[in-house]
C-alpha cells in the first residue's frame, strides 16, 4: 500500500492512524532491504555449500528458490519468478496443487510404503485408471523416468528372444539420433551426445541410431535381430524438435510390417503437454509400448510407468525385475489424483489453446537472433543465433527479469510453463521474454 493511498483511506480524522500505518510501511521497507542484501549473502552460501558437498554434474542458474505456488515461485530475497520451466514437464499441475497436496497429505499419515513384497490398495486403482485412459493392457510402475526406460529395454529384448525368436544375445534396439531417455549407464550406451557417455565404457551393445524424422532411415535399418525402435515423439532435450506431420504414423506401419515394438519415450511430452494426453496422438499412433514420467507424479512425488500390450509386459516372471519404490501407496495414490486434475481441470486442452497462442506471439517477434520457434501445445523450442547469444545467456537474462527458463545444447531456450498458467499469466511472461530478447538483440 501506498503512503498517499493510506491517507486518503482514513482522511484527516484518522492522522495519527494513519502516520503509525506509515511508519510500518517504512520500517517493513527497510525490513525487506536489510533481509534482501542478507538473502543475497545466504545465497551465496547455499551455492557455495552445494558446489563443495554435492556431486557437480549440473549447472544450475544463480538462484535458490525457497516457495512456490501455482505458476509462481520466490528466491530467498523474496524475489518472484514466472516458472517458464515446470521442472522439466514435471510441474504440469502447477506447484502445490491443492487437491494433490490433499491428497499426498493425507496417505502419507495413512501409509506410505510397504515395498512390492506387498499388496496395496492405492496401486491397482491407479493402474487401472492409466490403462483405461491409455488403452494398454499391462504397466510396468516405476519411480523415475530413466528406470521406466530400462523396463522398457529389458521387456523388449526378452519380448525378442521368447516371442519373436531372435538368436540369443543378437537383439538389436533402434534409437535416434538426438535422442534423451536418461542417464543410466544402459541409457548413455545408445545416446549419441559424446558427453553424455565420454569416459563410462565399456558401454552396453545392442543399440543402432538412425537420423530423427526419416521414416526410411528406419526402414532401412531393420534387420531380422530388430526387436524395438525407442523414439521422443518431440525431441525435448535434443532442441524441442518436431517431426514431420506422419513421420509417427509412417513409423508404426514399418515397426507392424516387419514385427517391430515402436516405443515412445512420453516422459516429457506426456500428460497433456503437447496438447494431447500422449503426444503421439497427434499423429493418431497407438505405440506397442509407451513410457511416462515426470508431471505422472503432480510435481510432487517421483513417479513413472511403462504402458504396453500383454504379450510384451507379460514376458516378465517373478524376479526378472522389480523396485523397492515403484508402485508405492504415496506415488500411486499422487499419480492417480494428478491424472483426475489433469482432465477435471481441462488441462490438456489448456496447454492446446495457450500453446497454439504462445507459438504465435513468439513467431510474430521477428529478431535477426531467432533462428527458429517450434514446439507443440505449452511445449516450446526458440532457437537462438550463436553469432548473437548463447542460450544461457538469454536465460540468465530471463532470470534477471523474472522469468525461469533453461537452455540446451547452448542453442534452445524452452518455454515449457505449468498446465494451469492462465492467459494473462501467459501474456506477461510473452512480454518478458520478448522484452528480454530485443535487449540481448541491442546489446
Amino acid at each position: 500500500m501506498k503512503k498517499q493511498e493510506v491517507c486518503s483511506v482514513k482522511g484527516n480524522h484518522h492522522r495519527n492512524y494513519a502516520k503509525c500505518i506509515v511508519s510500518s510501511f517504512v520500517k517493513l521497507q527497510y525490513a525487506m532491504r536489510y533481509q534482501s542484501r542478507n538473502g543475497i549473502q545466504n545465497m551465496s552460501n547455499i551455492i557455495a555449500d552445494e558446489e563443495r558437498y554435492g556431486a557437480n554434474y549440473y549447472a544450475p542458474l544463480p538462484v535458490v528458490l525457497i516457495r512456490g505456488k501455482g505458476v509462481t515461485v520466490w528466491d530467498e530475497a523474496g524475489k518472484q519468478y514466472l516458472d517458464m520451466m515446470s521442472a522439466y514437464s514435471a510441474v504440469s499441475h502447477g506447484h502445490c496443487h491443492p487437491r494433490l497436496l490433499k491428497t499426498l497429505n493425507a496417505q502419507a499419515s495413512e501409509l506410505a510404503v510397504v515395498s512390492r513384497a506387498y499388496y496395496s490398495n492405492k496401486l491397482a486403482p491407479f493402474l487401472k485408471r492409466l490403462c483405461e485412459l491409455t488403452g494398454y493392457e499391462k504397466i510396468a510402475p516405476m519411480n523415475t523416468g530413466a528406470e521406466a526406460v530400462e523396463v522398457a529395454l529389458k521387456s523388449s529384448r526378452k519380448w525378442a528372444y521368447t516371442v519373436k525368436g531372435v538368436a540369443e544375445d543378437k537383439a538389436e534396439i533402434l534409437v535416434c539420433e538426438g535422442n534423451f531417455h536418461g542417464r543410466t549407464l544402459g541409457i548413455v550406451s545408445f545416446s549419441t551426445e559424446q558427453a553424455y557417455k565420454a569416459n563410462f565404457g565399456p558401454l552396453l551393445p545392442g543399440f543402432k541410431s538412425i537420423p530423427f524424422d526419416d521414416a526410411d532411415a528406419l526402414e532401412s535399418a531393420i534387420t531380422e535381430n530388430t526387436c524395438a525402435f525407442i523414439v521422443e515423439p518431440i525431441q525435448g532435450e535434443g532442441g524441442v524438435r518436431v517431426p514431420s506431420p506422419g513421420y509417427l504414423k509412417r513409423c508404426a506401419e514399418i515397426c507392424k510390417k516387419h514385427n517391430v515394438l515402436l516405443i515412445c519415450d512420453e516422459i516429457q511430452t506426456g500428460m497433456g503437454r503437447t496438447g494431447e494426453l500422449l503426444a503421439c496422438q497427434h499423429d493418431n499412433v497407438k505405440p506397442d509400448g509407451v513410457i511416462m514420467g515426470k508431471a505422472l507424479g503432480g510435481g510432487l512425488m517421483p513417479v513413472s510407468a511403462f504402458l504396453s500390450r500383454e504379450d510384451v509386459l507379460g514376458v516378465f516372471e517373478h524376479g526378472d525385475h522389480g523396485s523397492t519404490f515403484g508402485g508405492n501407496p504415496l506415488a500411486a495414490s499422487v499419480g492417480l489424483e494428478a491424472l483426475n486434475v489433469l482432465l477435471d481441470e481441462g488441462l490438456i486442452e489448456n496447454s492446446k489453446k495457450l500453446g497454439d497462442y504462445l507459438l504465435e506471439k513468439m513467431r510474430e517477434c521477428k529478431l535477426p537472433l531467432i533462428k527458429e520457434v517450434r514446439g507443440k501445445g505449452l511445449f516450446v523450442g526458440i532457437e537462438i543465433d550463436p553469432a548473437v547469444a548463447t542460450a544461457r545467456e538469454v536465460c540468465l537474462a530471463l532470470l534477471k527479469n523474472g522469468v525461469l527458463s533453461k537452455e540446451t545444447h547452448e542453442t534452445v531456450v524452452r518455454l515449457a510453463p505449468p498446465l494451469i498458467i492462465t492467459k494473462n499469466e501467459l501474456d506477461d511472461g510473452i512480454a518478458v521474454v520478448i522484452q528480454t530478447l530485443k535487449e540481448i538483440q541491442k546489446g
